[in-house]
């Protein structure tokens, strides 16, 4: 019953009589509506993702049956407009459902030229690819764009698809010693605008050793992007490689051993095998090798204990040997014997700095060794003999990277001890301010803001670096020198862009954010700058803004730009604003002249290095003059802060005559602090701070132990006792080792080798934990293969030195076994053919071609089809819809009464007065009433009648002051109507509940009308 209910609510039956000709609007609508969206669809003006939705319109039909059933109660002409309304509304509903999309069509491509760069390309054949790339180009049409990646182990973008190629000099800077076709491929179609047809031309020799193109070809042809190949050729008929040098496993000194080298060569010949030690030849001998595999033994002698890097050499004539990147191979020994301390010094510091701190070392019983930061090993197995390595005043830019991961990876990895000694250039001052260092340190370089230092503000402006990879060694020793700041420290950096002209990269903005800065550094496209002039206004207005106590620009250019002018370089100087310049590669000696005129006048420093490698230095170096505002010279007595075995015998801590402010960090013991300060209440300066780092312990001295701040240190009767218990405390416990560990390479993996020596055998849980090169990690557990025996086989990821660390559990023993291996070069140069099948493989599933160089640019740009690309526009169909909103709602609610209209105009006569709704609707009301009581025939019809018409009358005459002339005989003869029913004397009969107000009387015979119905 509900159902059927509800039926006639939704479908009610019709009131007025429904024929076809009423059915016209609909059928008009929707043949309109059909033909309307099919030749939008097929004239390609719109196309419409889900057609499934025009199912929808059919509720149009509901629509217009409400409309002519009689409901409204509208006039036929308004009827028929809130009819067109709502159908519209909801056409225009049903074509944003089906999601409309605007169609465009460019006859435009964009090609995107992929460049091998791995090791296995010789640099003749990438000068070939580059030379086509350019030559290509140049025949492209005017409308087209041309893009440039280059890829390696990674991909990088030398330059997006512009109309423009202003190609002068790769500067990505990508890793070489692999090949990987996938991301490189993925990358270069990401790079392909949506709107134009897109094409990759990739240029390789085909060898993948990283990734799977499999993965991306389907990607590839579902978007239709034709990958077109260039391949290049080569095969080597005669190469001799070293595959492996063996070295003996266990070692005691003064025995003999022997090392074994392995070779192998594509055709019998001859050379000279020479064995060197830490660098020194040991054995040279001509041999005679076959084709195949062949094996030579050389004999070596072990005199002490210590690191033992050997090399072997294969030298043959140049026609015998096409390739001599794999010619070497190494392999080290480590002969376990007393530990040493290593003290690192800075080359150009003073001696005085460390003389005391190793005179007071040796006193202590321990074997010291000094070195300086430039002769600092670059790997971590070389610092195994060490027990604890201390940095006395020697800055970051002294080292390179390399180095410093070295420190922190034997700190963590071999449980190595480290110390930093305090001076002017260590810590923050020193550069060392988000390096690896920090990491390892018990104390940062980021300062409170309890702690009220000057601020600094440095802006840097990046010339594009015409050298290989120029723009990449830009892009990274900017961020080396954000680093050095301080988080309080503003820093900014200016670039010239192709497009956009002078451009702050990122304005002004606290060294903190060093997160935010990365991905706009990395993505800068640094392009060649006209002239200093727009860039250093640019900075300089910057800096003048900021309220920093020190202000400094650096400039690395290579000088060609127009110099600024004398006003401008009076502004600097007013504003007390120094320039440093960096002149690379610079043109001439105009150029040279010009940059060091700007640095001298403003007080800052002009470089000229002769080596990129340098730049890092150089750019750390002037950073760094931001940080002197760290040092605090002044004297002070450091207090006691938590006991230590450091300060065992000692009473009375002597005074210091300044250190560098750092930050204890959680969980660090803070052993000696400075005085509290009344303005950083709370806030704590650590003098000599300790924590554990992985497997080794690091301190922190933020004062010096030389004659500088901590003379009467030096002087101190308990300071060769207080060095000897700072030792022991970081010093590298030596433990009897029951794990021996080795290894060995074969071709692209690695064997690990655990043996147990425990005098309890005992089944072991044993993972190894693999460092290697591009700061990739990653832990193997190792299976037992024997009784005491664990292996494991790990793939490697590139040439470099692994680290590996073992650890092996078993309730509550837990040994741990050091060790690692090298990759002499990349498995690139193992590869002695092109592998073309790769190539034409991918260029069948994209639907490309190989290229014919004479050819290339035709089949390239020739090949054309209109790109047809969308855009959603479903905005303008909600924008459509809410204007028709409220004009149906007008349609539908609002009547236009033109008789006054026309009266405002001044038509028409005054005497025609408008008709009243209400009193036409009520005359209808009445004659329907008159026509259900003739047919009832009850006799109180008639007095409802009359009562009606009296209610109806008195309405009217309340409502209309005048009447059409039309509508005045029909008046009258209601008059003589009321005369006949109503004689005189008698009053029409009414509602005795409420005879005041007409609405009252309608209502209530509404009521009446009703309950005699449901009788």
């Amino acid at each position: 019953m509900k159902i059927k209910e509800l039926y006639h609510q939704l479908v009610p039956k019709p009131r007025i009589a429904v024929t076809w000709m009423r059915a016209l609007p609909l059928i008009f609508f929707l043949v309109f509506y059909a033909a309307l969206c099919i030749s939008l669809e097929l004239s390609g003006v719109l196309l419409f993702a889900r057609p499934w939705a025009f199912g929808l319109i059919l509720f149009s039909i509901w629509i217009w049956w409400l409309s002519v059933a009689g409901y409204g109660g509208l006039s036929k002409g308004r009827a028929l407009a809130a009819l067109v309304s709502r159908l519209v509304m909801l056409g225009l509903f049903v074509m944003l459902i089906a999601e409309p999309r605007s169609v465009r069509v460019r006859d435009v491509i964009s090609v995107v030229y992929a460049v091998d760069l791995s090791d296995s390309i010789g640099e003749s054949s990438v000068d070939s690819a580059l030379e086509f790339v350019t030559k290509t180009v140049t025949e492209k049409p005017q409308t087209d764009e041309a893009g440039l990646v280059v890829f390696g182990r990674n991909s990088a973008v030398e330059l997006p698809p512009r109309v423009s190629f202003p190609f002068e000099a790769l500067n990505s800077r990508i890793d070489r010693d692999a090949t990987n076709l996938q991301q490189t491929l993925s990358l270069a179609a990401a790079m392909l605008p949506e709107e134009n047809r897109g094409r990759i031309v990739l240029i390789s020799d085909g060898t993948e050793t990283e990734g799977s193109i499999s993965q991306i070809l389907d990607e590839l042809k579902s978007r239709g992007v034709a990958v077109d190949v260039l391949p290049i050729q080569y095969e080597y008929d005669k190469e001799v490689w070293l595959e492996n040098l063996e070295l003996p496993r266990f070692v005691k000194l003064g025995e003999n051993y022997e090392a074994a080298v392995v070779l192998s060569s594509l055709k019998d010949g001859t050379g000279k095998l020479v064995l060197r030690e830490n660098g020194e030849p040991i054995y040279e001998e001509d041999v005679t090798f076959k084709a195949g595999k062949n094996r030579f033994v050389v004999p070596i002698y072990l005199r002490s204990a210590g690191y033992y890097e050997y090399s072997a050499t294969i030298e043959t004539k140049r026609d015998e040997d096409q390739i001599r990147e794999n010619n070497t191979v190494i392999n080290y020994l480590f002969v376990e014997g007393e530990g040493k301390v290593l003290v690192v010094t800075d080359p150009a510091g003073d001696d005085r700095d460390w003389e005391p701190l190793v005179k007071a070392i040796r006193e202590g019983e321990r074997n010291v060794e000094t070195i300086s930061a430039y002769e600092f090993p670059g790997d971590s197995l070389s610092l195994m003999p060490y027990d604890a390595i201390l940095f006395v005043n020697v800055p970051a830019d002294a080292f390179n990277v390399i180095q410093l991961k070295a420190v922190h990876d034997s700190i963590f990895n071999q449980g190595i001890g480290f110390m930093m000694v305090g001076g002017e250039n260590s810590y923050g001052p020193g550069g060392y301010h988000r390096t690896v260092i920090e990491d390892a340190l018990p104390v940062t370089m980021d300062i409170t803001k309890k702690k009220v230092l000057p601020k600094g503000a440095l802006a840097i402006i990046l010339h594009t670096c015409e050298f290989p990879e120029g723009n990449t060694w830009g892009k990274r020793i900017t961020k080396q020198a954000i680093k050095v700041l301080g988080a309080q420290d503003e820093v900014g950096v200016l670039v010239y862009d192709y497009m956009n002209g002078e451009k702050w990269l990122f304005e002004l903005m606290p060294a903190g954010d060093y997160e935010k800065m990365v991905p706009k550094i990395n993505g800068a496209q640094i392009g060649d700058m006209p002239s200093f002039v727009n860039t250093m206004e640019l900075g300089l207005e910057g800096l003048i803004k900021s309220d920093a106590a020190t202000k400094h620009m650096i400039i690395i250019s290579d000088g060609d730009p127009q110099p600024p002018s004398p006003k401008l370089i009076g502004r600097f100087i007013k504003n007390k604003v120094s320039v440093s310049m960096v002149a690379v590669f610079p043109h001439g000696g105009r150029d040279i002249s010009t940059m060091r005129g700007i640095a001298s006048a403003t007080g800052g420093r002009y470089y000229f290095p002769s080596d990129p490698n340098q730049l890092p230095s150089i750019f750390i170096k002037e950073s760094k003059t931001l940080k002197r505002s760290m040092i605090q010279n002044e004297t002070i007595t450091p207090e006691v802060g938590m006991i230590s075995s450091v300060l065992k015998g000692i009473e009375a801590i002597p005074p210091l005559h300044g250190y560098v402010l750092t930050t204890i960090k959680p969980r660090a013991e803070g052993v000696l602090n400075a005085p509290e300060k009344k303005e950083a209440e709370g806030d704590i300066d650590p003098v000599l701070a300790f924590w554990r780092y992985g497997l080794g312990t690091t301190a922190a001295f933020t004062s010096d132990l030389s004659p500088n701040w901590g003379a009467d240190w030096v002087n101190w009767d308990h300071y060769s006792a207080f060095i000897k218990q700072l030792m022991i405390k970081i010093s590298r416990v030596q433990k009897q080792a029951h794990l021996k560990m080795w290894s060995h390479t074969n071709g692209n993996n690695a064997t690990i080798m655990v043996e147990d020596f425990h005098p309890e055998e005992s089944f072991l849980n044993v993972a190894a934990r693999i460092s290697g090169p591009h700061d990739k990690k990653e832990t193997v557990v190792l299976k037992q293969v024997s009784p005491r025996r664990y292996q494991a086989s790990v793939p490697l990821w590139g040439k470099g030195r692994y680290q590996v660390m073992a650890i092996g559990k078993s309730g509550d023993r837990e040994d741990h076994a050091n060790g690692g291996f090298i990759v002499p070069y990349s498995p690139e140069f193992l590869r002695f053919r092109s592998n073309p099948i790769v190539l034409e493989e991918i260029a069948e599933k994209t639907g490309g071609q190989r290229l014919n160089p004479d050819k290339a640019a035709e089949v390239i740009y020739g090949r054309r089809a209109p790109k047809q690309s969308s855009n959603p526009i479903f905005d303008w169909f909600l924008i459509a819809l809410a204007i028709l909103v409220p004009l149906d709602v007008g349609i539908r609610r609002v009547q236009l009464d033109w008789y006054v209209i026309k009266s405002w105009f001044g038509f028409g006569s005054e005497q025609k007065a408008s008709t009243v709704t209400m009193g036409a609707l009520l005359q209808r009301k009445q004659g329907v009433v008159e026509e259900l009581d003739l047919r009832k025939g009850k006799t109180s019809g008639a007095v409802e009648q009359m009562t009606s018409q009296s209610t109806i009358s008195q309405l009217q005459a309340q409502k209309q002051k005048t009447t059409r002339p039309n509508s005045q005989v029909e008046t009258s003869q209601k008059k003589k109507t009321e005369k006949t029913t109503n004689p005189p004397g008698t009053k029409p009969a009414t509602d005795p509940g409420d005879k005041t107000t007409t609405t009252g009387r309608l209502l209530d015979l509404k009521r009446r009308r009703q309950s005699e119905d449901e009788k």
